[in-house]
C-alpha cells in the first residue's frame, strides 16, 4: 500500500512534529479520500515560531543584511515558485479542488509579485525633514515592524501568501505563516522553497492547526507586532478581539457580495462573459466573486440567453482534468450551505434557471447554478455563497443599480459592463467597493493594490504602499549647536 505523504510543522528552520503531537487528515475534494496528513501547532509550537522570529531580527544574519541583499534572496525565491509551479499547483489542487490549470498558471504568475518585492526592497527609503527649529538636524527611517502573523485561507493560498511574506520579508520583518487547517499541504511545500532559498533560519516559520491551540495563541501573542489575515468575517471580529492583547497593527481582508453592473449599452457576449468569470471562476471559491448581477431590464432576457447557451458547454469534473471548468468544493459544508440558501430562495419566489444541484459523484461538486431573483432580498443575493452560483437582478435606471450594488455590508469587488466612458467613470466612482472592473473581471497584478471597505475589511495588499505597512517611522534629531541645552524645562 502506497505510503500518503505527512506534513511537518516548519518552526525556526526545523522540520518538527506539534509539541501536543496533533495530527490531522488532508482530504481531496475531488475523491473525498484522505491523501496526506499533516502536524497541527499547539500553543507552545506558537511560542517557539514567535520568539524564533524575534531572534531572527536581533540576529546580524538578518538584523544586518542589506535590504539589496535582502531582494536578492526574494529573487531567488520567486525564481525557485516559477520552477516548482506545476508541482505546487498539483499539491494545492489534490489538497483543495481547484483546477489545476488555475493553480499552476495562478502559482506562476505569483513569482511576480516576489520579483515585484525584490524591487523595491531598497527602495525603502526615509527624508530630511526642512524643520522649523534652528541647529537642527532631523531625519526619519523605516525600520521593520518585527513579527508578523500571516493568517491565509485555504482558497487562494499562493497568491494571498505573497501579497503578505513579499513586502514583510522586503521591508526585514520575520513572519510566522498560518495555513489554514483545511488544505494547509501547499504551505508547507513553499517552505521548502523558502528553506532553499536561503533566508536565515527563524525568519519565516509555517504552522497550521485549529482555532484553540494555534490561530487565537498566535493573533493575541504579546510578540507579535503586525496581523495579516485574510479570511471571513466572523474570524476577524475574534481576531480584532485578540489583537487587543498585544496591540498588533491589524490589516483584514474579508468576504464580499460583489456586484457586477451590466447596462443596456454593454457588448453581452463580454458581459455573459465576465459574469461567468466572476461566478464560476475558481468554482465561484473566491472572495471577489460578483455574485452579484444587476441588469438593465432591457437586456435581461437576452443576456440570461447568452448566459445559458455559454453555461450548457461547461464542464463539471476532475480538476486534473484540462477539459474542466468547474471542480468540486472545497469542503462538503459549503455544498450544505448553498443548499439551504437556494431552498431559501425558491421560497421567496426566485427561479432557478440551471443547475441548482450537487452533482452525483464522488466528491464535494455543486452544478453551475443561474438563480433569477425575485426582488433585492433574494437569500442567494445576501450571502457568500462561495460555490458557482450567479444570481440576476434586474434594474430600471443607473440611480437604482447604484443603490443596489451599495445595499450590502461588504465592499470588496465590484464590476461594470458599458461602452459609455461617462457613465463608467460616473457608476465606478459612486462604488463603495475597494477594486471595481470596467468590462472585465478577476485581473489581479502585484502593482495594483486591493482590499476592502465595510465589512470586506481594512488596509490594503499588493501596490507600492503595502510595503510601508510592514514599517514604522522612526525620527532622529541631532543638535548641530555647539550650544549646551539651555532651560531643561521648556520645550524646544
Amino acid at each position: 500500500m502506497e505510503q500518503k505523504p505527512h506534513y511537518q510543522l516548519f518552526i525556526d528552520g526545523d522540520w518538527t512534529e506539534g509539541a501536543a503531537g496533533q495530527a490531522m487528515a488532508a482530504r481531496n475534494p475531488a475523491t473525498g479520500a484522505d491523501w496526506a496528513s499533516f502536524a497541527c501547532a499547539a500553543s507552545a509550537d506558537v511560542d517557539r515560531a514567535v520568539a524564533a522570529g524575534q531572534r531572527a531580527l536581533a540576529d546580524p544574519a538578518w538584523r544586518d543584511m542589506s535590504q539589496t541583499a535582502r531582494g536578492k534572496l526574494l529573487y531567488r525565491l520567486a525564481d525557485l515558485v516559477a520552477e516548482n509551479a506545476v508541482h505546487l499547483g498539483l499539491i494545492e489542487t489534490t489538497d483543495s479542488g481547484k483546477l489545476l490549470a488555475e493553480t499552476v498558471s495562478q502559482t506562476a504568475y505569483v513569482a511576480d509579485y516576489y520579483r515585484y518585492y525584490a524591487g523595491l526592497a531598497d527602495k525603502i527609503e526615509g527624508a530630511v525633514l526642512p524643520i522649523d527649529k534652528p541647529d537642527m538636524h532631523v531625519f526619519t527611517r523605516r525600520d521593520p515592524i518585527g513579527v508578523v502573523a500571516a493568517v491565509v485561507p485555504w482558497n487562494a493560498q499562493m497568491f494571498l501568501t505573497a501579497t503578505k511574506l513579499g513586502p514583510a520579508l522586503a521591508a526585514g520583518c520575520a513572519v510566522v505563516l498560518k495555513a489554514s487547517e483545511i488544505a494547509p499541504a501547499p504551505m508547507f511545500e513553499l517552505a521548502r522553497l523558502i528553506e532553499r532559498a536561503g533566508f536565515p533560519r527563524g525568519v519565516v516559520s509555517v504552522i497550521t492547526g485549529d482555532a484553540e491551540n494555534c490561530a487565537i495563541p498566535l493573533t493575541r501573542h504579546p510578540d507579535i507586532d503586525r496581523i495579516a489575515f485574510t479570511g471571513g468575517p466572523e474570524t476577524a471580529r475574534h481576531v480584532v478581539r485578540n489583537s487587543a492583547e498585544n496591540f498588533a497593527v491589524t490589516t483584514l481582508e474579508l468576504g464580499g457580495k460583489s456586484p457586477i453592473l451590466v447596462f443596456d449599452d454593454a457588448d453581452l457576449d463580454g458581459a455573459a462573459n465576465g459574469l461567468i468569470a466572476g461566478n464560476f471562476g475558481a468554482s465561484g471559491q473566491s472572495c471577489v466573486a460578483g455574485s452579484r448581477g444587476l441588469v438593465h431590464r432591457p437586456i435581461f432576457d437576452d443576456l440570461v440567453r447568452r448566459i445559458e447557451e455559454k453555461a450548457a458547454g461547461i464542464v463539471v469534473g476532475d480538476p486534473l482534468d484540462a477539459a474542466t471548468h468547474i471542480g468540486p468544493l472545497c469542503t462538503e459544508a459549503q455544498i450544505n450551505r448553498i443548499e439551504d440558501s437556494l431552498a431559501h430562495a425558491r421560497a421567496q419566489g426566485a427561479r432557478i434557471r440551471f443547475g441548482g444541484a450537487r452533482v452525483e459523484r464522488p466528491g464535494s461538486y455543486m452544478a453551475p447554478t443561474l438563480v433569477e431573483c425575485a426582488g433585492p432580498e433574494t437569500e442567494t443575493l445576501k450571502v457568500e455563497m462561495f460555490g458557482p452560483v450567479m444570481s440576476l437582478l434586474p434594474f430600471d435606471t443607473e440611480e437604482e443599480a447604484i443603490a443596489l450594488a451599495n445595499s450590502t455590508p461588504y465592499g470588496l469587488g465590484s464590476g461594470v459592463f458599458t461602452q459609455n466612458l461617462a457613465r463608467a467613470h460616473r457608476v465606478s466612482e459612486r462604488l463603495r467597493a475597494g477594486i471595481c472592473w470596467i468590462n472585465t473581471y478577476r485581473a489581479i497584478s502585484p502593482i495594483a493594490p486591493f482590499g476592502g471597505f465595510n465589512q470586506s475589511g481594512y488596509g490594503r495588499e499588493a501596490g507600492l504602499e503595502a510595503v510601508l505597512d510592514y514599517t514604522r517611522t522612526k525620527t532622529t534629531w541631532i543638535n548641530t549647536s555647539d550650544t549646551p541645552m539651555a532651560n531643561p524645562f521648556i520645550m524646544r
